[in-house]
């Protein structure tokens, strides 16, 4: 059995998409001095490329995982700057303010785009996206966030990649704080670029993104110039001739990040990981709604990655004094980024364990008697 290791540190919790509370023994695969281009540094970047695929269901030379520095929204800007001509566009899904990114990405760089835009809590209309497929086929490429982390809503990418794929587009998943807590088939799923960062589910430490995409998809690239750090194409090229990064790599990071592939490996894979994760969401839902809190979105839209809260309908609460009182209780939960509503939101993934969700619902609940919101701990 798995337990915290909190108790070994002087770390606070991080109740959070990412950064996450990480393992010691993922911090501490940092602490070596490595040549970027030392023959065991190339090996561990060709593994951990390997093992993204396999995680993905996917192999070369079919599928290749290219990696790129810097936060997720890096390995976006390069995907969607990449894979997209002059001569393409872009259907953007939107409900959520990660979506929103996606499009202003596509507009700083001039790429034709059509936006169908939701509410925060609302799905997709599968039907309206198929609609604007045969109305507009000039659209070539069709990009959607999988858990939008904004509100902790989860975006239906198995029925939009049907459709997708029927009208023969290219699709461009999102899938920064799912991929390594839902088990996602690039193939059946008929995704052509999944993006996701180091410092997400498969809890490592900031510093890269990662792109897994189809290989045929990849080549297409090639003239799609319109950055230098960030073209997919050449930084997949490099790492493909020599192993190497065309700039200076985050040497430790990947490093723990391959530790943080083993201990996914170790916990049992994707599927337990899975499990622990739902877990923790159900403890902490219970919890927050026994202590009178409320949740923003029902559970057939919910994922189990984050979970936004509706501030209480009370006089003397406030956002600013219950996020500083539970910080210095060593707890760090997250601000809302919803337009329309005032909420807060509670991740539930990294190195966090039961233990851990009942502590933070306890100390939510003294936060909120020294706030004189309840009489007595609930």
């Amino acid at each position: 059995m798995i337990i915290s290791d909190f108790s070994k540190t002087k770390d606070k919790l991080l109740f959070t998409p990412g950064p996450l509370t990480t393992a010691m023994i993922v911090k501490e695969a940092a602490l070596v001095d490595l040549g970027s281009r030392d023959s065991a540094f190339i090996s561990i970047v060709q593994q951990i490329r390997q093992k993204l695929l396999v995680l993905a269901h996917v192999e070369s030379p079919n599928y290749e995982a290219v990696i790129i520095q810097g936060s997720g929204t890096f390995g976006i800007e390069s995907t969607i700057t990449s894979a997209i001509p002059d001569s393409g566009m872009l259907l953007n899904i939107i409900n959520g303010a990660y979506g929103r990114r996606i499009s202003q990405i596509a507009r700083i760089h001039a790429i034709p785009l059509i936006e169908l835009i939701y509410d925060e809590n609302q799905l997709p209309d599968l039907k309206e996206i198929e609609s604007l497929l045969i109305e507009n086929p000039e659209i070539t490429h069709i990009a959607v966030v999988h858990g939008e982390t904004t509100t902790g809503l989860l975006n239906p990418i198995a029925e939009i990649g049907e459709i997708v794929s029927h009208y023969k587009k290219a699709f461009i998943v999102d899938a920064m704080s799912t991929f390594g807590a839902y088990d996602i088939d690039m193939k059946s799923l008929n995704i052509s670029f999944l993006i996701s960062s180091s410092n997400k589910c498969i809890e490592g430490i900031p510093g890269f993104s990662y792109v897994l995409a189809k290989r045929i998809e990849l080549e297409k690239c090639k003239k799609n110039i319109r950055s230098l750090s960030l073209d997919l194409y050449d930084q997949w090229s490099g790492l493909n001739t020599n192993g190497q990064f065309r700039f200076t790599p985050p040497v430790q990071i990947l490093l723990a990040f391959h530790e943080a592939l083993i201990q996914l490996e170790r916990e049992g894979g994707i599927s337990a990981r899975a499990k622990r994760y739902a877990e923790n969401n159900a403890l902490l839902i219970r919890g927050m709604e026994k202590t009178g809190f409320t949740l923003y979105l029902t559970p057939d839209v919910r994922s189990y990655i984050i979970t936004s809260f509706l501030y209480p309908n009370h006089p003397k609460f406030s956002f600013e004094i219950f996020y500083s009182k539970l910080n210095e209780k060593v707890f760090v939960i997250y601000p809302g980024k919803l337009s329309k509503v005032d909420c807060f939101r509670i991740g539930n993934i990294g190195q966090l364990y039961p233990v851990d969700i009942q502590n933070l619902i306890d100390a939510v609940g003294k936060v909120l008697c020294e706030m004189n919101i309840i009489s007595i701990e609930q």
